[in-house]
């Protein structure tokens, strides 16, 4: 599968893989297919008119995942990439992507992901998504990626995404629109360091009777890292939807959350919270009581906030 050490380590990073996934997979590198495996119940076929694959999986598939992680360790490669996933109704499936970058060369290293993910009804997707930058060189690794999920009456989606360190610049939008009955709840975890940038965008759209959509965002950024946030909930029918951002502070880095709740519906129910702060100097103190350096205290709070 892997063919050396950097790859296996890109792969257990974004993917959490040892070996070859149980499962569905596919795994692409420097823009290439590397490996993949079909089964009777999900389909993974090469898109014929752009880089990318449509995922099919069969209604009624229980217990099964899809792997399909992008790795790239060339400098100077733009990846872009479009993966379309069709899930038939009654399934409950998880689905793990990502992309990690070594980039040991000068040239800007890039990965574009774009995801369409289209679930049937009374479908439970749980959907995971871990971006990872590494390498000794001076060039680049950016990632821009952008998912676009459609959640049919009763479907639900647990979509977590997490960059923690190496990427040195990201753009990200999500859109969900979720129909009658349906759920969706979207986690981002996100950590910045030195000069890096991030940006996330995000529209949940409640579009029919009793929709439920959350949004949880933590992040940390760190040094004269940036990062700004832009949470939307748009009740276009009577449902709920929560949008909390809590963000921590440290060194000169630059924070700006922007949560926007717009109501297009009488009954539709919003509530969005944010909160950005520098860790307390009383949660280090106690953990120093404990034997921890404040190094090592200031770096088990962000993990535990981060988690």
């Amino acid at each position: 599968m892997a063919e050396n050490k950097v790859d296996l380590r890109l792969l257990r990073e974004v993917a959490d893989l040892e070996g070859t996934p149980k499962g569905a997979y596919n795994i692409r590198k420097n823009g290439k297919l590397l490996s993949r495996s079909s089964n009777e119940n999900i389909e993974i076929v090469t898109k014929e008119d752009k880089p990318g694959i449509d995922i099919h999986i069969k209604p009624g598939t229980k217990r099964q995942s899809v792997h399909i992680p992008v790795i790239i360790s060339e400098t100077g490669l733009d990846d872009l990439v479009y993966n379309d996933f069709f899930i038939g109704e009654d399934c409950d499936v998880v689905i793990v992507a990502g992309c990690g970058i070594h980039n040991a060369g000068s040239e800007t290293s890039k990965h574009d992901g774009v995801h369409t993910f289209y679930i049937g009804a009374r479908s439970k997707v749980q959907y995971v998504e871990k971006h990872y930058g590494e390498g000794e060189g001076t060039g680049e690794r950016v990632m821009n990626p952008q998912t676009v999920v459609y959640l049919e009456k009763d479907a639900s989606l647990q979509m977590d995404t997490a960059q923690l360190r190496g990427v040195d610049s990201t753009k990200r939008y999500t859109k969900v629109v979720v129909k009658e009955g349906a759920e969706a709840v979207l986690t981002e975890r996100l950590l910045t360091h030195g000069k890096q940038k991030a940006t996330s965008e995000m529209d949940v759209i409640l579009a029919g009777k009793d929709a439920t959509g959350r949004v949880i965002s933590r992040s940390v950024a760190q040094d004269t890292s940036e990062q700004v946030f832009y949470p939307r909930m748009i009740g276009d029918a009577a449902g709920f939807g929560h949008v909390q951002c809590d963000s921590i502070l440290m060194g000169e880095a630059k924070i700006q959350s922007i949560p926007a709740i717009t109501a297009n519906h009488p009954d539709a129910q919003l509530i969005h919270e944010a909160a950005i702060g520098r860790i307390a100097g009383d949660q280090i103190l106690k953990l120093m009581t404990l034997g921890l350096t404040e190094e090592e205290a200031e770096e088990e709070i962000l993990n535990g906030f981060l988690r």
